[in-house]
């Protein structure tokens, strides 16, 4: 059975309520590629970026259950294990093959996975099964023509399909798969990325939204000019402020986000383990995408 959510804002540090976190987590990058492509997205393999998306090095599953372990007795606040990329965790299998392997080595571990959610409708039974505590899944809009302008297309068993189809097909998929892992017992934290001139006045629509779908906390990110969206500019405090008090009518917000590396071990905004973690690096091969 998963965690309850009264717990989780004990032990994990993104669902902790008014006030920083002193617990540690675990990312695992073992998910290489992604499925769909957000123009504000720039996937990397680096040591030096401190950013979603990027990650040192991609492991594979059988090398998870060690990191945990050195992650552990490098950082005994460690009571989280997850992954967040550097591509989608269900693009490729390997982020559920993990889930599953952590499972029966560290049962208590909180076990938490993120997604764009393009998949989520039809693996939502796997998510459930491999023991996932809580799940993230990021949300940019609920209007097609909104989330067409973030993300450009997707690939969906084996289709490239862009525009606001592609779009349709996104959001249908994020909020079906928001409600069958909300029935299985997983918590759901919704992130959407705040791009003030694309998306800037529908976030309390995507709040309201998936909190009617079953989520149960929400996380406003600033958008990283970068890659497509290079040329807007991120938004400002005031901006953020706004936004998180308009959500706040329909869902609780999370407000410490530090906006994590694919990589990061130790307590967000402390020192990081990850250098000391994953020491060997392995080449990989970009996807059409920037998800």
């Amino acid at each position: 059975m998963a965690i309850p959510f009264s717990e989780l804002t004990e032990r994990h540090p993104c669902f902790a309520i008014g006030q920083k976190s002193n617990k540690g987590r675990i990312h695992l990058p073992t998910s290489p590629t992604c499925n769909i492509e957000c123009k504000f997205c720039s996937r990397k393999i680096n040591d030096y970026e401190d950013r979603p998306g990027v990650s040192s090095t991609v492991i594979k599953p059988e090398e998870a259950v060690g990191a945990v372990k050195r992650a552990i007795e490098l950082c005994g606040n460690i009571t989280v294990a997850g992954i967040a990329g550097p591509g989608d965790t269900l693009a490729s299998p390997y982020a559920l093959e993990t889930f599953r392997l952590i499972k029966e080595a560290y049962p208590d571990i909180i076990k938490c996975m993120s997604t764009n959610g393009l998949l989520l409708s039809e693996k939502a039974g796997e998510i459930i099964d491999a023991g996932i505590d809580t799940l993230t899944v990021t949300v940019n809009a609920v209007d097609p023509e909104i989330e067409a302008k973030i993300n450009g297309r997707i690939l969906y068993h084996g289709e490239m399909i862009e525009g606001v189809e592609g779009a349709e097909i996104l959001i249908r998929n994020q909020l079906d798969g928001i409600a069958k892992v909300a029935e299985g017992g997983v918590t759901v934290k919704v992130n959407t990325v705040l791009v003030p001139e694309v998306n800037g006045d529908h976030v309390s629509e995507v709040a309201k939204t998936v909190k009617a779908a079953g989520a149960r906390i929400y996380n406003i990110i600033p958008m990283i000019p970068m890659n497509e969206f290079k040329n807007l500019r991120p938004p400002s405090c005031a901006e953020i402020d706004r936004t998180r008090a308009e959500a706040e009518r329909y869902i609780e917000v999370f407000r410490h986000c530090s906006r994590c590396r694919a990589d990061a071990v130790g307590t967000p905004g402390g020192k990081d383990y990850g250098k000391q973690i994953y020491l060997k690096r392995v080449e990989v091969q970009e996807t059409f995408s920037h998800g």
